[in-house]
């Protein structure tokens, strides 16, 4: 899988690009959850509950909608309608968002996060669809999310696809740790290639062979003797 031949050339990644750290933006076909709070998330702050100790229990428990940004760039929130937040950050929309409840609002507070960016895991871990809580997430980190290298993976021999870019990582030392490992962007792909199967599956049964020709090899030269 994913297998390449000697006229491959790998994607160059800059010291810069590595340490590079960023902001997601929002795009496109992105899923968002929009919470607004008034008085400036009073309600979010709330430590002996006296303002949440009334409420509903079932109204508190109820799953937070989920919003599409469509491909003109543009979400339908309730009672503010259409905003575009397309190219925007999380922090920016926020802020966007903040402006626009205030019509409605005392000091909100909004929360916008997205929920459906995610990387592929293929390869020694096994086929795995991770999803990105959190900005500026590492290869290593994804990696240590999919269960850590496996026996059967190949630390020199992993490939992150990005469109059209093909980069190489090498996880075998520190050096290529360091050189190597940078942060992922939603819709990459990890691919952990895998040591030598057929070795890898009957090293117990090459081992059984070996032992056995030693021994009739030793009882041999015994019974020569």
């Amino acid at each position: 899988m994913f297998a390449h031949d000697d006229s491959f050339v790998a994607a160059q990644l800059t010291a810069e690009a590595r340490a590079l750290e960023t902001n997601y933006t929002i795009q496109s076909n992105d899923l968002l959850h929009v919470k607004v709070y008034t008085k400036n998330g009073e309600m979010i702050i709330d430590p002996e509950y006296e303002l949440t100790k009334n409420l509903n229990n079932t109204r508190n428990n109820r799953p937070d909608p989920e919003y599409l940004v469509r491909l003109d760039g543009f979400v339908y929130l309730p009672m503010v309608g259409d905003v575009r937040l397309s190219g925007l950050t999380i922090h920016q929309a926020n802020q966007k968002l903040i402006e626009l409840y205030s019509e409605y609002f005392v000091d909100p507070y909004v929360i916008v996060s997205y929920t459906n960016k995610r990387v592929t895991v293929l390869g020694a871990p096994g086929g795995q669809i991770l999803p990105l809580m959190n900005e500026n997430i590492t290869i290593a980190e994804v990696l240590a999310m999919a269960g850590g290298m496996q026996k059967t993976g190949n630390a020199k021999s992993i490939k992150l696809i990005r469109g059209d870019e093909v980069y190489l990582i090498d996880f075998s030392t520190i050096n290529g740790y360091f050189d190597s490992n940078q942060i992922v962007k939603a819709g990459d792909i990890i691919y952990v290639e895998p040591i030598n199967r057929l070795v890898a599956e009957n090293a117990s049964t090459l081992a059984l062979i070996l032992s056995m020709i030693t021994t009739t090899t030793t009882l041999l030269v015994l019974f020569i003797r």
